[in-house]
Formats: structure tokens, sequence, C-alpha cells
């Protein structure tokens, strides 16, 4: 079954592929072509498509639409980037420069019709309509991360932050502007993956107002006989089988707890801690060597590392636990050593260590052994690579978890969540100055108040404590206010349930004394398996339950109605695959729990497979900021 990624990556290389379905022939014997893209061009084709495959379809330039450029005549230049007034501007600059002889133009969202008049004069103008080939739409303007999981925008994605969509003085044409823009991408989605969903999202949210325009931008597609974009043909079906998937709309307000978790997994803490964006991720070179930076004020070299579906280590391990994580790179470093020990006592058997050479024509038996030493060398040099980045990776993580103490932050937070007695009392945890970053203190807080009855007196008290430890306070408005807007929902039901961790005292292979990553004073934590928020509503509504749940009032809309209606069918068979998209920001921590949540399904067969998007993804730091710019504008009102 083709994911999400998959589909994606055959529509770029098609359109690399001057827009002709790629054949056998063509991997043989490639043209050879330029690239130009924009910004949010190159952000939808990173992730997925390295540089040597770039070569391999025939690319030999890739270069930004906007940097000084030099005529390149008999080569094909493909353009991939936003239809922009800017873009179009530079565009139109290289018709009149006349860089190129051949124009293929492929813009990553539909182009207006008006922009694309204003194109053709320019080419009139500069006597190159001939030159252009082609003019494509590509609905492509989503980024894919993992095979089941998209954000809408890296660049400037502020513009499509929790922020942006609630902040007070937003004019309606604003808000009109960013919820079409979220309609065009998931459009672009549903596109790629050839299927029109069933959506169902919460009443009086910003999820509403882009569930009914995306379903009518479906419909009017639908019913267009001309343009529709859904017309399978025999030999392309859709990603999904007969059943037609769900798409769940949701807003980040439904859950404020878990975008500002401390977390405790690899793909999670990277995002978190380094920062990781668009499957990259910066780290020193030498992070064990941070304090000798220190002293000396050296800047230290940083070294950026790729993390994707070509790394296995990190495709199995993304989702683990963090000392899971770091036991898996010492055995991959044991496993390793091992193997070049065995070509290291092979050469010295063979007399070949050195300047010997002679000894190597005379040895006959050990030649096939040689021969199968040498030809996996090149694996063995690519699985050094990936265990020296991952040790790197690790050891910038750990460093951070015990200047933090972000194991303690963690498993305090899971026993907030779920409604388990905390061991000391947060104000003495708060007070700590050894316990962590103000904005640490500050996530715990937040957490602890969304999910308990904090007395006003008490919040008074912590607020102050906040103040000594150098907090800054300015989310405290906009939570408060959050807060008792949703208190309905919030009181009644543990939205965390069955969270929790338990410490297991030691880790089992780490504190041998050889081992490169010394773990003490962190916590090994296994956590319980649970459903977030995102995920049980996810499931309630792949289900069809009905009655008592939350979900009971949610908008159903279907686009292959001709007259909508909100009205959920009574018998309705439960749903195999679902796309859940949270509108103002998600994170790596609500993916991982969807992601554990379909293993736990797949004994059943009921649930196939959930994607999981994101207006944008943001980490705890980000959300924080947000949080603190919301609360700044009800301070200041």
């Amino acid at each position: 079954m083709a994911t999400l990624k998959d589909r994606q990556i055959t529509a770029i290389k098609q359109m690399l592929n001057l827009n002709q379905p790629i054949s056998k022939a063509i991997s043989a014997e490639p043209v050879w072509k330029l690239l130009i893209y924009d910004r949010a061009g190159q952000d939808i084709i990173s992730p997925l498509i390295s540089i040597r495959e770039l070569r391999e379809m025939g690319i030999t330039l890739h270069i930004q639409l906007h940097s000084d450029r030099d005529s390149i005549p008999d080569v094909p230049a493909i353009y991939f980037c936003a239809a922009t007034e800017e873009n179009l501007g530079r565009i139109a600059q290289d018709f009149q420069n006349g860089l190129y002889d051949v124009y293929h133009l492929n813009f990553i969202a539909p182009i207006s019709r008006q922009k694309l008049e204003d194109l053709a004069a320019a080419a009139l103008q500069a006597g190159c309509v001939a030159n252009i080939h082609k003019v494509y739409d590509q609905y492509l303007n989503f980024i894919t991360l993992e095979d089941d999981m998209f954000v809408l925008k890296h660049q400037n994605s502020d513009a499509l932050s929790y922020y942006a969509i609630n902040r007070a003085n937003t004019q309606d044409v604003e808000m009109e502007n960013i919820m079409d823009s979220i309609v065009d991408s998931l459009f672009a989605v549903f596109v790629t993956l050839g299927t029109v969903p069933i959506i169902r999202c919460p009443k009086n949210s910003a999820a509403e107002m882009v569930a009914r325009k995306l379903e009518k931008k479906l419909r009017e597609n639908l019913w267009d006989a001309r343009n529709n974009l859904f017309h399978m043909d025999a030999t392309q079906t859709g990603a999904f089988s007969f059943q037609r998937p769900l798409l769940v709309l949701l807003d980040r307000s439904i859950d404020m707890a878990t975008p500002l978790h401390h977390t405790w997994t690899y793909q999670a803490l990277a995002h978190d801690v380094l920062e990781l964006a668009l499957n990259r991720v910066v780290v020193e070179e030498d992070p064990s060597a941070d304090q000798q930076h220190g002293a000396t004020g050296a800047k230290p070299k940083m070294k950026a590392c790729d993390l994707d579906s070509r790394d296995r280590f990190w495709c199995t391990h993304k989702g683990s636990p963090f000392p899971t994580v770091a036991e898996a790179i010492q055995e991959e470093l044991e496993q390793y050593r091992s193997s070049e020990e065995e070509i290291k006592k092979l050469k010295t058997t063979m007399g070949i260590d050195g300047e010997s050479d002679v000894a190597f024509s005379m040895v006959n038996d050990n030649t096939a052994k040689l021969t199968s030493a040498v030809n996996s060398l090149p694996q063995l040099l690519e699985k050094k690579r990936l265990i020296d980045m991952h040790t790197k990776i690790a050891t910038s993580i750990l460093n951070y978890i015990k200047a933090r103490r972000l194991d303690s932050f963690f498993e305090l937070e899971e026993k907030i969540m779920s409604k388990q007695a905390l061991d000391r009392a947060l104000i003495e945890l708060l007070k700590d100055p050894e316990f962590g970053l103000p904005e640490d203190k500050m996530r715990l807080f937040i957490i602890y108040y969304i999910c308990s009855n904090v007395p006003e007196a008490e919040f008074k008290r912590l607020e102050e404590t906040l103040k000594e430890c150098g907090c800054d306070l300015s989310p405290l408005p906009y939570i408060q206010r959050w807060r008792s807007i949703m208190k309905s929902t919030l009181t009644n039901s543990n939205q965390y349930e069955g969270s929790g961790t338990k410490t297991v005292s030691m880790f089992s292979k780490l504190v041998s004394q050889g081992s490169s990553f010394v773990m003490e004073g962190v916590k090994n934590l296994v956590v319980k398996r649970h459903n977030l928020p995102v995920t049980k509503i996810t499931e309630q509504l792949m289900e069809c339950r009905s009655g008592g749940s939350e979900v009971d009032d949610y908008l159903y809309l279907d686009p292959k109605l001709l007259k909508g209606s909100d009205v959920v069918p009574k018998n309705r068979a439960p749903f195999q695959d679902a796309i859940v998209f949270v509108v103002g920001g998600g994170n790596y921590i609500e993916y991982q729990n969807l992601v554990d949540f379909i293993k736990s399904k797949q004994s059943t067969n009921s649930i196939r497979r959930i994607i999981y998007g994101a207006s944008t993804l943001t980490n705890a730091k980000q959300f924080l900021k947000q949080l603190s710019l919301l609360g700044q504008e009800i301070a200041g009102a």
C-alpha cells in the first residue's frame, strides 16, 4: 500500500522527468536538466529526495530561484515554486534575460488565472513563448516528514501558528487567508492520496472553519466535469481501499498539556532539545568536549545530521525511550567492532598487514574470505558513519537531560497528567535552583495548572515562586483565560488517564565502565502505554461509537453528497484509515502516540493506517513563546 510519502515522491520524480511517467528506459539514460526552486519548493523536496537521487534523475544543478544565475543554453530548466508575485517577477526577468532554451514551469499550488495571464504577457514581451514547454499545477504544497506524517509549512510557519490563529486583533481578512492556506494544502494532500474523505470536527472552532471550506472545495471539484482531480482510471486506484478514509480535524486548544510536556522518546527529544527540523538536526562535532569549550571560549564545531528513512537505526529507534536508544547504540558499536576485528585477523593470517603483498598471490583458500570481507566494506563503513552520528546526537541529548534533569520533569508531568500524588510538593521542586531551567519549570507549572484543581491562593503562591526563579510569567493570563473557557470539558474527564511511569533502578548494560554513555544520575523510566486526547478522539470517531462520548456532537461532512448535511448516518461501518490533522500546530509526542496506538490494534486488523498532520510542527519552547505573546496581549488590553 503506497504511503503518502511514496505518492508525493512519485509525483515529484514525475515532475523532474519533465512530467512524463517514469519508465525503465529513463533510469538508464537520463536527460540532463536544471532544477530551480524557491525556499518552499526546497523544503518539500529536501526531506524526500537525496542529492544523489537528483543526480541519477539527470539534475545536474539545483539552485535557488532568487540567486544570481548564469545563462545555461541547451539544457531544459524545471522550475518548482509557489506562484507568488515575487517569484513570478523573477521568472519574467529570466525570460527577459533569455537564461534558458526550454522552460518547464511547475507551481507548488495552482496559479490563478490572472497571474497566468501576467506570465503569458511577460513571455510575449520577452519573445520566448515557444521556449515555454509546459506550465503545471502540481498540488504538492505540503511537506511529508515520515511515511505517515506531514506539515504544511516550514518557511514563515508563524503565519499558520497557534498564535496567528488565536491572537486578539486578527482581522477577518487575515483569518480567511490563514484558513484558505490550510485548506489549499489539505486539498493537495487528498489529491496526492487520490481519495475524498469524510470529515469530522468539533463545532465552533478554527477546525470547523477549515472543515467547511475544505468540504466546499472538494465538492466543487468533484462536480466539475472538466477539472475533477479525483477521477481515477482503472490503473490508478487511490491510496486507500474501496472504503473512504476519515479526516479528523482538531483544534490545538483541545489539548494544551501535550505540546508543553517533557518527553522521553528519541525523535521527540531531538525535536525538543536539538530543534530537529525537516528531518535534520545540528549537533556539536564532539558533544562530550562541552566543558573544554566553556573554559577556552572557543566556538564548538557544528555538524548537520540527516535523520531519514534511509537510516535503519533511526527507523527502528526513533519512537523508543531514550535509555533503550543508548543501549542499542552500544550494541551496534560492539557488533561493528567484532566485524572490524575479523577483517584485521584475516589480513594478519594472510600476512598482508603492511608491506608483504607478495604473500597475497600465494594464498588461495583465504581469497574467497577476503573477497567477501572487501565486498562488505562499504556497508561496514556506512554502519560506522551512522553509529558515530547517533553517538553524537545521543550524547548531546544526554548532556541536556543531565543538565536540566529532564528525566525528573518527564516523570513528574506523567504523574500530574495521570492524577497520581507527587512525592514532593510542587512549590519545593520549583524552588530548587538545581532543578531545570526557568522554561522547564514554567512548562511543569502550566501542566499542573491545566490538569489539577488549583485554588486561587495556591496559584498566587506558585506564581510568586515562579517569579523568584526567574520565569517569564507572560503565558499565565492566556492559560487562565483558556482554562476558564474549557473548564466544563477539563474537570469532568481525565484526558490523560492510565499514564505514569515506573523507574527501573539500573540501566542494565550501560553501567559497564567502558560505556561511552555514562548514564549515572539519569533515571531509567519505563513508560506505561496510554492514549493522549488526540488519539482517544481519533479512536472514538474511527469506531463510530455514539452515545455518551465527547465526540457525539462533532460535525459530519461528506463532500460527495450533492447537498451537504451535518447529520451522522445511522449505520456506519467503522473506518480503517484516518488522517488526523491539528490546526494550530502539532508535535512528535502526539505523532508517536498514534503510531503506538496503531501497533496495539494490528492484531485485530480493525485499523490499518493513520496519517498525522499539522499546520506546523512546534516544540515546547516555540509553543511557550506563542503563549507568552497571547498572554502579553491580554495583559496589555
